[in-house]
């Protein structure tokens, strides 16, 4: 292992990685594992590239010097970022599994039992399939989520860059708040949250802020596509900061008119779920816990509303095509999995279709501490309201105004 300073943790953080992954590997009885998967790779390497599409994969050895594969332009996102010194790189004209294959061999471990993740996004079946016929003389096993097993709790280390994230979350989050009027349109807003992020050192997220407004906020995983607001609009924002590719995310709701007792009703059911959630999360709680907890207060509205997803998921390291490490771990019903320090999720008690029409959300990411949890952000979770107008469509008289 290189010692460098410019990583984006301490080397003995690495190293503490990688030896906890051969305790896995031990456990698992394999003598080394073919990572292929983006996040997985930066977690143990500190590699990084946008190029993920193409074949790239980490080999480590239960007992010696790991070792990349990638496409021979991505070499120097290995020789310039991470502590891995031995490299194997293929030409656009070579061939990727068949020099995986061969470096397997030229490193001994041809004969060996060898782990590969079989759900990875970026190892696809038909390379799985020329993997199979090419390695004859090991035996291939699927190791899935032998690194996840490590990333799912988040060192200090960890804590503290996620926390850099969460100050661009926050400065998109309250740029984006700031640019909502009638008259400006989502991609207006959209650019704000940009440029909050950015400028406040955030780096690209994994994916682009969700900005829907009116009826539009109605539509799963839609964002900006133009549409100017109106006075009378109820305006949605979910955003997740980045930063070193670790994630914080957050959910807002603001008003283009009176606050309305639908709405209120809304916001204080969203404000309460949280508040009472974080007051008993803690180390020793169960995922279907958690869950509960969120999905009784949500559903028990006057409003029409429904909460149609999980209650939160991990959070962290990501790439696109998505922010969250809800395949490592999700809060959602019939889960066991026992809440322990230093887990990180992304707590989601929004509320799909008030009064049949409306999507609206406060969210929160949260770490679990020794003994009970804290938020990354410091912004409030009210509603923002913004215009004396009427709902649009609606004669229902309002109850707020700013």
């Amino acid at each position: 292992m290189r010692m460098r300073e410019d990583m984006t943790f301490p080397a003995e953080e690495y190293e503490r990685r990688i030896d906890e992954l051969r305790h896995r590997m031990q456990q698992r009885l394999l003598d080394a594992v073919v990572i292929t998967d983006p996040e997985n790779l930066m977690y143990l390497t500190d590699y990084q590239t946008t190029g993920y599409s193409f074949f790239q994969a980490l080999v480590v050895p239960l007992e010696s010097e790991p070792f990349m594969i990638t496409r021979q332009m991505e070499e120097s996102n290995v020789l310039e970022r991470t502590w891995v010194e031995i490299t194997r790189p293929y030409p656009d004209t070579g061939d990727a599994i068949q020099q995986l294959v061969t470096t397997l061999k030229e490193f001994g471990l041809d004969t060996k039992s060898v782990g590969y993740e079989r759900n990875s996004y970026f190892f696809p079946a038909y390379q799985q399939d020329r993997i199979h016929t090419s390695f004859r003389a090991g035996h291939l096993m699927d190791c899935f989520g032998i690194v996840e097993q490590g990333r799912v709790r988040k060192s200090s280390y960890e804590i503290d860059v996620m926390r850099r994230a969460a100050h661009a979350t926050e400065a998109g989050m309250r740029a984006g708040l700031a640019a909502i009027e009638p008259g400006v349109t989502e991609n207006d807003v959209a650019a704000e949250i940009a440029r909050g992020m950015f400028t406040a050192g955030g780096e690209y997220p994994a994916v682009m802020p969700y900005v829907t407004s009116g009826p539009r906020t109605m539509i799963g995983h839609a964002t900006w596509e133009g549409r100017e607001l109106q006075s009378g609009d109820a305006v949605f924002l979910e955003i997740a900061g980045c930063y070193r590719r670790y994630h914080t995310a957050m959910m807002r709701t603001a008003l283009l008119h009176e606050m309305t007792p639908a709405m209120a009703h809304a916001e204080e059911r969203m404000k309460t779920a949280l508040r009472e959630l974080k007051a008993v999360l803690r180390p020793g709680l169960t995922v279907s816990d958690a869950d509960s907890i969120v999905r009784t207060i949500i559903s028990d509205n006057n409003v029409g509303a429904e909460l149609v997803t999980r209650a939160g998921y991990s959070i962290g390291i990501a790439f696109p095509p998505s922010w969250d490490e809800g395949y490592i771990l999700s809060l959602m019903p019939g889960g066991y999995t026992v809440l322990e320090e230093g887990m990180t999720f992304h707590v989601i008690p929004w509320m799909w279709g008030v009064e049949g029409r409306r999507t609206v959300g406060i969210s929160d990411t949260i770490r679990i501490t020794d003994t009970g949890c804290a938020s990354f952000f410091e912004l409030d979770e009210d509603f923002t309201v913004k215009g004396m107008g009427d709902v649009a469509g609606d004669e229902t008289a309002g109850l707020r105004a700013v």
